[in-house]
């Protein structure tokens, strides 16, 4: 079963825009030996938005191939046309993923009875099992407790990724869910207090620069050692908060650079990056949790 520290893995880009497939290996090599539960290719965090269908297919696939069985890897396939979303979905099916991850479809702001036929047609499309993905602050759209609970009856619908940041809704979700329905934060800063609420993970931007910590810390508050999940958390918080200081993922990607985890931090446009005011914050925010 998915649980624990999941991370929303960035997508390594050359200037020119080309997907830089040796820093994405080194990527994944390095989320294995720093104990990450699982990856997330090509979410939202992996500039989804700005890569093409197949260049998105072919990401995903190479974070399967790195790796080589030792981590499960969730491919993203999100959209806001559902035809697109299934175009990806029949795209992704034989990459080797374990789990689909679909946005909230953005912009076009469906109702809830919309959003309940884009995932059931999804869904319907493959067999690999679906886990949602709620970010309203993103999307301009909510995927409400009841309609989680409705989707949830779909065969393969098989979790949902939380990012409102609003601890409620985990209660009133698994209130209306079975107990095997999986739930996992999508907003770092109260990633600790969703799993020792009954969450089974987080699916993290921080975790792109502290590995090792976010393995630890989803670790001990999984268990219900609070005191020691939080010891950890509070070396985290300040990149929970700062990570988001401008749109998602310029920060990140600037971190992951300083870091020299990956060669390049380029991104595509529309996203650009991250001011110089920032870095000062950023590099703080790094040592603190010693990784810089």
């Amino acid at each position: 079963m998915l649980s624990g520290s999941i991370v929303a893995l960035v997508t390594p880009l050359f200037s020119n825009g080309d997907v830089d497939y040796k820093s994405l290996e080194r990527l994944v090599e390095m989320h294995i030996a720093q104990g990450t539960n699982g990856i997330v290719a090509v979410g939202t965090t992996g500039e989804s938005t700005t890569l093409t269908m197949a260049e998105h297919i072919n990401v995903v696939k190479q974070v399967v191939a790195f790796a080589k069985g030792r981590i499960p890897v969730i491919g993203g396939n999100g959209s806001n046309s559902t035809l697109e979303a299934i175009e990806l979905t029949k795209g992704l099916a034989d990459t080797g993923i374990v789990a689909m991850l679909g946005v909230t479809p953005y912009y076009n702001k469906p109702t809830q009875k919309g959003l309940i036929a884009h995932y059931t047609a999804i869904a319907n499309s493959t067999t690999i099992p679906q886990i949602l993905y709620n970010v309203p602050g993103r999307t301009c759209c909510d995927l409400l407790p009841e309609t989680v609970a409705t989707l949830a009856r779909v065969e393969n619908i098989v979790g949902i990724k939380e990012a409102t940041g609003n601890l409620s809704r985990l209660k009133d979700i698994k209130a209306l869910v079975n107990d095997d329905f999986l739930t996992f934060s999508g907003d770092d800063s109260t990633g600790l207090e969703f799993m020792l609420l009954g969450g089974d993970g987080v699916i993290s931007v921080t975790n792109n620069v502290a590995p090792k910590l976010m393995s630890e810390m989803c670790r001990h508050a999984l268990a219900g050692d609070k005191r020691q999940a939080q010891i950890i958390n509070e070396k985290l918080i300040d990149l929970h908060q700062h990570l988001f200081v401008e749109a998602n993922p310029i920060p990140v990607k600037w971190c992951v650079t300083a870091m020299k985890l990956i060669e390049h931090g380029h991104l595509r446009l529309p996203l650009t990056q991250l001011s110089q005011e920032h870095h000062a914050l950023l590099t703080a925010a790094l040592r603190k949790a010693d990784v810089l």
